[in-house]
């Protein structure tokens, strides 16, 4: 030790300094602790809790613990909120558009629909092929609904048209049954409502009065799922009830919708349905699979799905349908429609999807 007053062992400094220059003797150093019980000790180690959990709060537990200290002004990690699916984005990108147009949306929460409303009431003959088990999926239990909540006589109006026709038609001529109309389905189409809104559109108090409807919502055909095609799809329909209405009304609303939407190059094929006359196929040209995919259908509601209805001589209603999935497809490139809608999809897509704007700003 060197400088040390008391010591035994002590030197001199200048001594030491001397002795060490001629290597009589070396420096050692050592470096000593003296540890003592503080307030926290305990014979065993445990880890402070971040939180108190139930167990505890159950148990009793907590009284034993010890927690971390909380900082109250840390700023906590950013909370996201729930992410629309893409087709919901774009769900919500049409209804503005069409609300912009002037339609008013239809009710369609309910996908069980009946028979009567679903084919009946549209003039849709019970023999057709889209009544059968391999196009329409058919509810075991309940099996067939009431149709007493109709308005009295409806349902006899519908009967009467299908078999003997009226108002300038022969009907089908064939001998209808309210069994078969009372079976309950998914509903095939979202036209299930539609009868039902110009029906109460017809009956309303102070008589008819021309209106424009339009739905959003889930349908269902019992089909075999491809890149173009599913089992269950979103369908948007429009239509439009007021007095000498023609099929270039049609046409320019049409038009007008996909152009609102970014898709202009659109073609018109004749085609038939059950329930329109004149009817029309909708083609809309998708860019990356370089060919024209059919992307909705459209027409003029025959008289003898009106008038049992109770619309009066002279009214008329243009309608078309459309899957959202078909347009979403062209607008965003799509090339098969099982990665955007089912298992198929990613979840991550809810989060990094591109906002649907479907009309480019003008300059």
């Amino acid at each position: 030790r060197t400088g040390q007053e008391g010591a035994e062992d002590s030197v001199p400094e200048a001594t030491a300094k001397g002795l060490k220059k001629r290597n009589q003797i070396s420096v050692t150093k050592t470096t000593y602790f003296v540890c003592n019980k503080g307030p926290k000790w305990a014979p065993n180690r445990s880890k402070a809790e971040s939180a108190i959990t139930k167990e505890m709060l159950d148990s009793g537990s907590w009284r034993e613990k010890t927690f971390k200290p909380i900082n109250y002004h840390a700023l906590g990690s950013q909370v996201n909120g729930g992410f629309l699916h893409p087709l919901m984005q774009v769900r919500t990108e049409f209804r503005k558009i069409l609300i912009g147009m002037g339609f008013e949306e239809m009710p369609t929460s309910k996908w069980v629909e009946n028979s009567f409303w679903n084919f009946d009431s549209l003039f849709q003959p019970q023999q057709h092929p889209a009544r059968d088990a391999h196009d329409t999926f058919f509810i075991k239990e309940p099996a067939t609904a009431s149709l007493e909540s109709c308005t009295p006589g409806l349902v006899d109006k519908v009967c009467e048209m299908h078999e003997r026709g009226g108002h300038g038609s022969i009907g089908q001529r064939y001998k209808w049954s309210l069994d078969e109309a009372k079976k309950n389905i998914l509903r095939t189409h979202t036209t299930a409502v539609s009868s039902q809104m110009l029906h109460r559109l017809a009956t309303q108090e102070g008589g008819f009065k021309p209106a424009k409807f339009f739905s959003i919502d889930r349908v269902f055909r019992n089909e075999t799922m491809d890149k173009t095609h599913l089992a269950e799809f979103h369908q948007v329909e429009g239509l439009v009830a007021d007095y000498n209405l023609s099929l270039g009304d049609l046409i320019g609303v049409i038009k007008q919708f996909f152009v609102e939407i970014g898709i202009e190059d659109v073609r018109f094929k004749p085609a038939f349905n059950p329930y329109t006359e004149p009817s029309m196929e909708i083609f809309g040209f998708h860019p990356d699979l370089k060919v024209w995919t059919e992307i909705g259908n459209s027409g003029m509601f025959r008289p003898e799905m009106l008038r049992p209805l109770g619309l009066p001589e002279g009214v008329r209603v243009i309608a078309w349908g459309l899957a959202l999935e078909r347009p979403t497809m062209i607008k965003f490139r799509v090339k098969d429609i099982r990665e955007m809608f089912g298992h198929r999809i990613k979840l991550d897509n809810t989060k990094t999807s591109q906002l649907p704007l479907f009309k480019e700003p003008r300059e």
